[in-house]
C-alpha cells in the first residue's frame, strides 16, 4: 500500500510524511485531522488519499517507515564499541540532530504510536511492538565504562546527571527544529558548541 507514496518525487514525499509526522504527534490517532495534513503538505485531500489509501493504513504504515529509517539512520549507526560515556551521547545527539532536520517530529511521531490507546489502531501496534527494543538505555547505555570517574563520585547517580545535562540541551536544539526552517541551522556550529559542553562536563566529573 505504501509503496506508491514511496515512490513520490522527494519533495512531495517528505512534505507528506512531515505534515503527517506531526499531526499525528501533535493531536494523537483519533483526533488527527487529515485535512489538516493535506493541506499543510500542499495537495488535496483525494489525491493523498490516492498514494496512502486511509487514515488507519496511513498512521500504520507511517509507523513502519519510521521504524526502518530510525534502524538504518540512527540505531544502527551508534558505534557500541566506544564505551566513554561522553563520546557515546555525543554520537546518539548528533545523529538525532542530524535525522530531525530531514523530520522534526519522527521521534515524537514514534513516541505517541508506542503509547496510543486509540481503540482503531493499538492492536495492529501492539503486534508490532515486539520489534522494539523494550529498553534502549539498555542497549546503548548499559555497557558503558565508569572507571574515568573520580573516585569520590558515585557512578551511577553521576552517569544520570550526565544524562540530563546533555538531554536538556539536547532537547533545546531539538525544540528549535520544530518551530524554525530546519535549513537556517548551521550543524557545524551546533557541533562544536555542543563539543565544548561536553569538555566542560568531563572536567567535573573525570579525574
Amino acid at each position: 500500500m505504501f509503496s506508491k507514496f514511496l515512490s513520490l518525487k522527494p519533495e512531495r514525499r517528505n512534505a507528506i510524511l512531515n505534515a503527517a509526522l506531526k499531526e499525528f504527534a501533535r493531536k494523537g490517532y483519533d483526533e488527527a485531522s487529515t485535512n489538516v495534513i493535506a493541506k499543510e503538505a500542499g495537495i488535496s485531500k483525494p489525491l493523498m488519499f490516492h498514494y496512502v489509501n486511509n487514515k488507519k493504513d496511513f498512521f500504520l504504515s507511517l509507523y513502519d517507515y519510521c521504524l526502518e529509517v530510525l534502524e538504518r539512520e540512527y540505531f544502527s549507526q551508534i558505534n557500541l564499541d566506544e564505551k566513554d560515556i561522553f563520546q557515546r551521547l555525543r554520537q546518539t545527539c548528533l545523529l538525532k540532530i542530524q535525522l530531525m532536520q530531514k523530520h522534526p517530529w519522527i521521534f515524537d511521531f514514534t513516541r505517541v504510536a508506542v503509547y496510543t490507546d486509540s481503540e482503531v489502531v493499538k492492536d495492529e501496534l501492539a503486534k508490532r511492538r515486539k520489534m522494539v527494543e523494550t529498553s534502549l538505555y539498555e542497549r546503548f547505555y548499559g555497557d558503558i565504562d565508569t572507571s574515568c570517574f573520580r573516585s569520590e563520585l558515585d557512578a551511577e547517580k553521576s552517569k544520570q546527571l550526565i544524562f540530563w545535562a546533555v538531554g536538556g540541551y539536547a532537547n533545546q536544539i531539538l525544540e528549535q527544529f520544530k518551530s524554525a526552517d530546519v535549513l537556517e541551522f548551521d550543524f557545524e556550529k551546533i557541533r562544536n558548541e555542543f563539543d565544548g559542553y561536553l569538555n566542560e562536563l568531563r572536567k567535573a566529573f573525570y579525574k
